[in-house]
C-alpha cells in the first residue's frame, strides 16, 4: 500500500459518518507546508474545532492506572503515533481514527474555567490530576491556544497535585509554574520516548520532537527539581524491542528517576491501522511483529481484559519486563516511587470572591 500522506502517521482513513461541525483552520506546523513540496498530493491540512463541554475533569475506575481522575485539553492528536489507543475515540465524532485522528483536533478553550468550577464544589477531594492520558497535552497546537498552561495555572493556585505525561520538549516552556509546584510536591513529568534511532521515530510518531529534544526536556526538568519519570512506551517487538537498554541508559544520564513500560496495545481500530502501516514501513517482519504482538495477547491483536492488557502475557511478557527490571537496577531507576501531596488544596473562591 502507497503512503499517501507523507510525515503523517496513519496511511489512510477508516470510512466513517461525517458530521458538518463549525471548524476553525489553525496552523498545521511547517510539516504542512513540506507535505506540498515532498507530497504529490495537495497537504492534509490540520483544523481545529471548539468545543464546549459542560465538564473537564474525567473519572477513572480501572485497576490497570494509577490515576482516578484526568484532564484532556484536546481531542485527536497531531503527533501522529500509529500506535495511539485514542485513535478508537474519534469515531465517537463520526470521524475516523485513521488520518482524521491527527488532522482534525479539537479544543477546549473553556477548561480552566470549567476545572475551577468542579474544583469548587463541596465534597470535592485532591488526588493526582492527570493530564497527558489521552491525546498529548502539548501537542503543537497548544503553542496558540495554551490551554494546558491555564490548566496548571489553576492546579498551581489551588495546590492540587498534577502529573503530565508527553512526548514534547515544550512542557518545558511551563517550567516556571511547574518547577515550584515540584517544590511543594505538587507536579511530577513523563516523557514518552520510545526510540533513539530518529528514522524510526519519525516512522512511528511522525510529528513528535526529535528523541533528543524530549531527553534534553528531560535533562532540564530535572534539573530544575521536577520528578521526572521516561516512559519507552510501547515496546514494539522486532522494531524497538532492541532499545530497551539503550533507552534506560539513556533516561537516567538526563536525570530521570523513575521508567515504564507497556507492550504495544491495539484497540477497536488501532489494529487494521497498525496492520497497514506495517505493510507499508517493514513488509519485511510485519509477520513477525503481528505473530509476538498476538503472543503476549492471547492469540489476539489486541486483550482488552483488566490487568492483562496493559502488560501482557506470555514468555515475551515475561522476557521484556525481566530485561527492562534488569535495566532498571543497572542505572538507579526506580528506586522510590513518587508521592505527591494532596494536603495543599485549597479550592478556588467563588465568582463573588473573585471579584475582590
Amino acid at each position: 500500500m502507497a503512503n499517501t500522506r507523507p510525515v503523517r502517521g496513519a496511511t489512510h482513513n477508516v470510512e466513517s459518518r461525517r458530521f458538518n461541525l463549525p471548524q476553525v483552520e489553525a496552523d498545521g506546523d511547517w510539516l504542512d507546508e513540506r507535505e506540498g513540496i515532498d507530497g504529490a498530493l495537495a497537504p492534509l491540512k490540520t483544523t481545529v474545532t471548539v468545543e464546549r463541554p459542560r465538564t473537564i475533569i474525567s473519572r477513572n475506575a480501572s485497576p490497570d492506572v494509577p490515576f482516578d481522575r484526568s484532564i484532556n485539553p484536546y481531542r485527536g492528536c497531531e503527533h501522529g503515533c500509529i500506535y495511539c489507543f485514542a485513535r478508537p475515540s474519534h469515531a465517537f465524532h463520526d470521524l475516523s481514527p485513521g488520518l482524521d485522528f491527527e488532522s482534525r483536533l479539537f479544543v477546549k478553550p473553556d477548561a480552566a474555567m470549567l476545572l475551577r468550577t468542579e474544583l469548587r464544589k463541596p465534597g470535592y477531594v485532591a488526588r493526582p490530576m492527570a493530564l497527558g492520558t489521552n491525546t498529548d497535552p502539548y501537542q503543537p497546537i497548544e503553542r496558540e491556544w495554551r490551554v494546558t498552561r491555564s490548566i496548571l495555572e489553576v492546579l498551581a493556585e489551588t495546590g492540587h497535585p498534577v502529573t503530565i505525561t508527553t512526548k514534547s520538549d515544550r512542557v518545558v516552556r511551563d517550567l516556571d509554574i511547574l518547577a515550584p509546584m515540584a517544590a511543594r510536591g505538587l507536579a511530577a513529568v513523563c516523557m514518552s520516548v520510545t526510540s533513539l534511532d530518529p528514522k524510526i521515530a519519525g516512522t512511528i510518531e511522525p510529528r513528535a520532537p526529535h528523541p533528543e529534544r524530549r531527553l534534553k526536556a528531560v535533562a532540564t526538568l530535572s534539573t530544575a527539581g521536577v520528578p521526572t519519570y521516561v516512559s519507552i512506551s510501547p515496546v514494539i517487538p522486532a522494531i524497538t524491542d532492541h532499545e530497551i537498554e539503550h533507552l534506560i541508559e539513556r533516561a537516567a544520564e538526563a536525570g530521570a528517576r523513575y521508567a515504564f513500560f507497556l507492550p504495544v496495545r491495539l484497540p477497536h481500530e488501532v489494529a487494521p491501522l497498525f496492520r497497514a502501516w506495517l505493510d507499508e514501513h517493514f513488509p519485511d517482519r510485519a509477520g513477525k511483529v503481528m505473530s509476538v504482538i498476538q503472543s503476549l495477547r492471547g492469540g489476539r491483536d489486541n486483550d482488552p481484559e483488566f490487568f492483562t492488557r496493559m502488560k501482557g502475557a506470555g514468555p515475551w511478557a515475561e522476557l521484556l519486563g525481566t530485561r527492562f527490571r534488569i535495566a532498571c537496577r543497572k542505572h538507579g531507576l526506580n528506586k522510590e516511587r513518587i508521592a505527591l501531596r494532596t494536603d495543599l488544596f485549597r479550592a478556588p473562591a467563588g465568582p463573588q470572591g473573585e471579584l475582590f
